[in-house]
């Protein structure tokens, strides 16, 4: 068994599309799940760690190669 966490691919789309992919997948997965999220969309450094803090959720963000990289663990 795989502790790896699950990755959402957002790379590419535009906003508001990775926050509500986001959403979609914190509805489908339980508390105390990790997964990451990619994105480009320069929108997304702003929206998805605004969105985890309104919902309690922890979200940690790093950038390489022009991809953004959300870690974030339901709350």
């Amino acid at each position: 068994m795989t502790t790896d966490p699950q990755t959402l691919d957002c790379r590419g789309l535009k906003c508001p599309l990775p926050v509500l992919k986001l959403e979609k997948r914190l509805d489908e997965t339980a508390s105390g799940a990790q997964f990451v999220v990619l994105a480009t969309d320069p929108m997304a450094r702003i929206d998805i760690p605004l969105h985890c803090r309104q919902h309690g959720h922890a979200c940690t963000v790093s950038e390489a190669d022009g991809v953004l990289r959300f870690a974030i663990v339901h709350a």
